[in-house]
């Protein structure tokens, strides 16, 4: 059997760059459209917003509301569950 034309052994290859961890503050990103816009509309606004408020304004399931609000915190919108007489609202961090 002949040798490939290729002669060059692994060692001869580069190793890959070193992934270097960004150390920057991650900034949130520009306000969503769709439905996650209407979620960060609605925590916007003086009274925030309960979770049945989003499934309302949503028509997704509590549970998938729940998934949106914690992909939101991800990204870098900042929120507070604040309870005032009774009612347990999500309200959107200014600043």
């Amino acid at each position: 059997m002949a040798k490939s034309g290729n002669t060059s052994s692994n060692a001869s290859r580069k190793p890959p760059a070193a992934l270097t961890p960004n150390t920057e503050q991650t900034l949130p990103q520009p306000h969503p459209g769709g439905k996650l816009g209407v979620i960060i509309d609605r925590l916007a606004t003086k009274r925030g917003a309960t979770a049945d408020e989003l499934v309302e304004a949503t028509g997704w399931q509590r549970h998938s509301v729940l998934g949106a609000l914690s992909r939101l915190k991800a990204r870098g919108f900042s929120f507070n569950l604040d309870t005032i007489s009774g009612r347990r609202a999500y309200r959107l961090q200014k600043g």
